[in-house]
């Protein structure tokens, strides 16, 4: 009698992931850190330490001692789902794997096993399955065509034709959220930095695919990274310079893996830049936020998965007229926006439920705006700050309303504000 074919593979899962789920000591203290584990209520499936246990559990049943004596015991289908389902209610934030005492990497771990999940028909979730096809066809999540990637820039922008930066901005800068695109522009122009566009030649960083598990369908970010760096290389620039978390991200760690080599171009976050230009004394404030307190929250892409922490925070410590605050749970122990690993467009309430978790670190310390430097941060904190305070008619695409009680904002905007610059989008300029 043939032997039964195991319920699960090891597809996707590295030798070092495979000991790590052994390894895991079931400690808890991932469970006091998880943000989707408190949104939630605390459902023991959601927790980091659960998904591990039943993992192994699933491996033990296929591939254990008694598996190969006897063959394999069946896992059954509604055992998978069910633990995809708890797998996907996850933003991979890397909170838990900051906290693990046993140094287990965890955001890795679950976008691994996301993809072997995805492989076997078990995932992803809700309106994550249109990611591939949407970027593979549009080249963005957007449904935009590439060749508006530069109808966003203003008259008033200057855009140089060769450069040693290139700006990368991003899908949702160039698209959905321009007043981020407009007023990186116009600060770089205000400080004399010369930079460039790759325009219809940008494509999507594919984030979203790597983190929900989606990169092998059509290899569209492997085909996306190859594209992207060899048209970075070919236009000859020395730095790319992001404001966005998420292409700041993909770019410093999943470019190097899905091309198998080091770009030859050095990758910054706006902040940096921003920041090497305080310490010079190079940037001319004309505003003052006349003595608002403004608090930092730290997006997982750039902070945990990334290590940038300082720069962004120099950056609002100087602003005029700002009185700086820290939250309780910042910098590698941050608690995650909600938006992050595909739950902002798979399960929005819970996504709304984490960052109004975090709207609530602000209100404890008192804070007048939360800044961030991340688009996605920008809109997931908004819809929490407009859930905890009762609002409604938030724009995300143009300037947050200043009516709001707290305001959330970008640090790019801000900064624009302080410096005398409009943070008005084309199509208001238009429209005046």
């Amino acid at each position: 009698m043939a032997r039964r074919t195991p319920s699960i593979n090891t597809n996707n899962l590295t030798a070092v992931q495979i000991m790590e789920i052994d390894a895991c000591t079931r400690c808890g203290e991932c469970v006091d850190w998880c943000p989707t584990y408190d949104a939630k209520d605390k459902p023991a499936g959601l927790a980091p330490r659960d998904k591990i246990k039943r993992w192994k559990s699933f491996m033990d049943r296929s591939y254990g001692l008694r598996a190969k004596l006897f063959g394999p015991k069946e896992v059954s289908d509604n055992e998978i789902q069910e633990f995809s389902d708890d797998l996907y209610n996850c933003t991979t934030c890397g909170v838990c794997g900051t906290v693990c005492e046993a140094g287990i990497n965890t955001v890795e771990l679950w976008e691994s096993i996301r993809a072997n999940l995805v492989k076997r028909g078990n995932g992803p979730y809700g309106k994550q399955n249109m990611f591939p096809k949407l970027i593979k066809e549009y080249r963005n999540p957007y449904m935009k065509d590439q060749k508006d990637r530069l109808l966003w820039i203003p008259d008033d922008v200057e855009i140089a034709e060769k450069a040693d930066v290139l700006y990368f901005a991003g899908c949702t800068a160039g698209f959905n959220q321009q007043v981020l695109g407009v007023c990186t522009a116009r600060v770089m122009n205000k400080l004399n930095v010369p930079f460039m566009l790759l325009g219809e030649e940008e494509w999507c960083c594919c984030s979203a695919l790597i983190r929900t598990g989606q990169p092998h369908i059509d290899d569209v970010p492997k085909v996306s990274a190859i594209h992207n760096v060899e048209a970075i290389e070919a236009a000859g620039v020395k730095t790319v310079m992001f404001a966005c978390a998420g292409c700041y991200r993909v770019a410093t760690i999943d470019w190097p893996r899905l091309i198998g080599r080091k770009p030859r171009f050095k990758i910054v976050h706006i902040a940096d830049i921003l920041a090497d230009h305080i310490k010079q004394g190079k940037i001319k404030w004309e505003g003052s936020l006349n003595n608002q307190i403004i608090t930092y929250h730290d997006p997982c892409h750039l902070g945990r998965h990334c290590g940038v922490y300082e720069t962004p925070r120099i950056v609002l410590e100087n602003l005029p007229g700002a009185k700086f605050v820290e939250m309780d749970r910042i910098r590698a122990e941050q608690r995650c926006c909600g938006a992050g690993g595909g739950v902002k467009a798979g399960i929005p309430d819970l996504a709304v439920g984490i960052s109004s978790t975090r709207i609530n670190d602000a209100q404890a310390v008192n804070a007048d705006i939360m800044s961030s430097t991340c688009p996605f941060c920008r809109r997931n904190l908004g819809d929490g700050r407009d859930n905890v305070y009762g609002v409604t008619g938030t724009d995300f695409d143009l300037r947050d309303n200043p009516e709001n009680e707290m305001q959330v904002e970008d640090m790019i905007v801000l900064v624009a504000e302080l410096m005398g610059l409009s943070t008005k989008i084309k199509s208001q300029m238009e429209e005046e």
